[in-house]
């Protein structure tokens, strides 16, 4: 299937299901210099905007009143010579204002999103489009990148996310919204925090102030967020508040925003918790190649107490969207402090990755206690931004991750969203060694996620075996559990493949205690050359191998050994897998059990 053929699919299965709104009020008028004014019915609920990816950016904003008051600008890539797509723009905020004028700038007159605007009542999300995976949280629209903002409070679960409402590429951050009850299927609530004068919204944390420290209430939800406003001079970066009194469903800025400010260019993503031995609360943010960690009473005024991160681990990159929790160690009633660190570029196999350390934490400052130099949560090509839920019940750690790499998601072949969450999973620590790693483990709420369930009788291979039609009807999505007695073997692989050839490779190298993942052939890998790759992991040495592999229409999630070693990566085949092959490259193994979980 050729790659223009795709996209014409695509789009057509996502084209609006509306019509244009005959008689009203939805007129264009241009002007010189590639300036033009759009005058629309306001009492519509949506203006819908052609979107043309590839496009220029044109600046949009809302003349209303009499007194011509214009919104915050937001950019859009309107369609000059196609429509690949469309974005609503919500005009229930302007009912009262009839015929409401849109200025538009830097988009020539001839461009094809003139005669493409539309008016609707709805909005109609077509998620069959091939790509869109079928239990991982995607935007409805636009682009998403960092989760944000991500808390637990009376049975509901938040994500808040770093989301373009206007298109498919970055721009215009703001905090999007979706709720789940059981961290496998989620409701989109819309976006709850826009640009403002200090900026655009960029990523951060959300907690709930039981004690009513910042007098906002008890129990108030209060957000802490990166407002990050380009200048001709540079970038500027601080921290600003906000609070909900609906439980996260809507947010009232902080009036003296921002409450945080420095001289360093790179400062940003606060997570924000409270630390219960010093009676007050904790900010980590990331300043560059540093975290910085500040403390507070009331959570509007901070105080610096220290910085981490010189002569400590990867620095390939930028340091971001810091964490900074307890966790238990397995077996014991020791507990340790972990610091995630998410890296852009200067992950192991290019690009971003998430590192971490294990130590101590004092209130005031963190001290890594390990002599291992770098700690890799994820060894695949996908997995960053991650940070764990606030106030998650029953003393657990969930950890939520953004599924993409900066080297290449601004090109991944899908159009009406870009961008998609990890499984969550639950965070542990093990000691092994003298030294302590974290375990990640999917949640427990993925296994009430299954539906039917294929058990395959265990069978010897040696030399190779070929499943047909197992994965068949699971519409590329599923759960897989293995386990392999390795016997005489020093290298296995199963691959993952499809009548067309594309196939994904997970070999386990027991001879060098690693095992990889192949990508380079697994369906569409063009779009960039930092796709194609192979990635490794360390392998555990004990007898049997036991996987647990998350199969979606483009990614895949494989936890090894428990969760000890875990690999993420996006992969993107023209039609689902439907086949499995064992292959015993060296000697002979036993599959001891194999099951194939449909997940709804």
């Amino acid at each position: 299937m050729g790659k223009h053929f795709l996209y014409a699919w695509m789009l057509w299965a996502l084209f609006p299901l509306c019509l244009h709104a005959g008689g009203s009020c939805l007129s264009v008028i241009h002007l010189a210099s590639e300036r033009n004014i759009v005058r629309v019915d306001s009492m519509f609920n949506y203006l819908l905007l052609p979107v043309q990816d590839t496009a220029p950016e044109g600046m949009l904003s809302v003349v209303s009143g009499s007194n011509h008051a214009v919104s915050p600008v937001f950019r859009v890539r309107l369609a000059r010579d196609r429509v690949d797509y469309y974005v609503p723009f919500p005009l229930s905020g302007y009912k009262a204002c009839g015929c409401l004028s849109i200025d538009v700038q830097g988009v020539p007159s001839s461009s094809v999103c003139w005669a493409s605007l539309q008016l609707s009542d709805s909005f109609a999300v077509a998620r069959e489009e091939m790509f869109r995976p079928v239990y991982h949280h995607t935007p409805l629209y636009g682009w998403m990148n960092d989760p944000n903002g991500l808390f637990y409070k009376d049975g509901v679960w938040h994500l808040y996310f770093q989301h373009n409402p206007y298109g498919s590429t970055w721009g215009n951050m703001t905090w999007g919204h979706s709720i789940s009850a059981d961290l496998a299927h989620w409701a989109f609530q819309g976006d709850v925090l826009h640009p403002d004068a200090w900026g655009a919204v960029f990523s951060g944390s959300v907690v709930v102030d039981e004690k009513n420290t910042a007098g906002f209430g008890a129990g108030a939800v209060v957000a802490f967020y990166t407002s990050a406003l380009p200048t001709p001079w540079g970038d500027v970066q601080a921290q600003s508040m906000a609070y909900s009194l609906d439980d996260g469903k809507t947010f009232v800025k902080f009036a003296h925003n921002p409450v945080l400010t420095s001289g360093k260019r790179d400062f940003r993503d606060p997570k924000v918790f409270w630390y219960e031995p010093g009676k007050h609360w904790v900010m980590v943010l990331a300043g560059g190649q540093e975290m910085d960690i500040y403390s507070s009473m009331n959570l509007r005024d901070w105080k610096h107490e220290s910085s981490f991160g010189i002569m400590q681990g990867a620095h390939g990159g930028v340091w971001e969207c810091p964490d900074l929790f307890e966790l238990p160690v397995e077996g014991s009633k020791e507990k340790k402090w972990v610091l995630v660190c998410n890296i852009n570029p200067g992950g192991p196999f290019g690009g971003s990755a998430t590192q971490y350390f294990v130590g101590s934490f004092d209130g005031k400052a963190f001290v890594n206690e390990s002599p291992v130099g770098v700690k890799w949560m994820d060894y695949g090509k996908d997995h960053y931004a991650a940070v764990t839920f606030s106030h998650a019940p029953d003393g657990r750690t969930v950890l939520l991750a953004w599924m993409s790499n900066w080297q290449y998601q601004a090109v991944l072949p899908t159009l009406q969203y870009r961008g998609a969450n990890t499984i969550a999973r639950d965070l542990s620590l093990y000691e092994a060694d003298g030294d302590y790693f974290l375990r990640c483990v999917p949640v427990p709420e993925m296994r009430e996620a299954r539906t039917d369930t294929v058990q395959v009788a265990p069978f010897r291979v040696d030399g190779k075996r070929e499943l047909l039609g197992l994965l068949k009807g699971n519409d590329g999505a599923c759960e897989i559990e293995l386990v392999m007695e390795k016997k005489d073997a020093s290298k296995i692989s199963v691959t993952l493949c499809n009548q067309r050839g594309e196939s994904t490779v997970l070999c386990c190298d027991i001879a060098h205690a690693q095992w990889t993942v192949d990508r380079s052939q697994s369906g569409m890998t063009g779009f960039s050359p930092d796709f194609p790759a192979v990635t490794a992991a360390p392998l555990a040495d004990t007898p049997q191998i036991c996987v647990r592999l998350f199969m979606d229409r483009s990614s895949l999630e494989v936890f090894c050994d428990g969760g000890k070693s875990v690999m993420t990566n996006r992969i993107f085949p023209s039609e689902p897998y439907d086949r499995l092959v064992f292959e015993s490259l060296h000697g002979a193994f036993d599959v001891c059990s194999l099951a194939v979980h449909q997940l709804k």
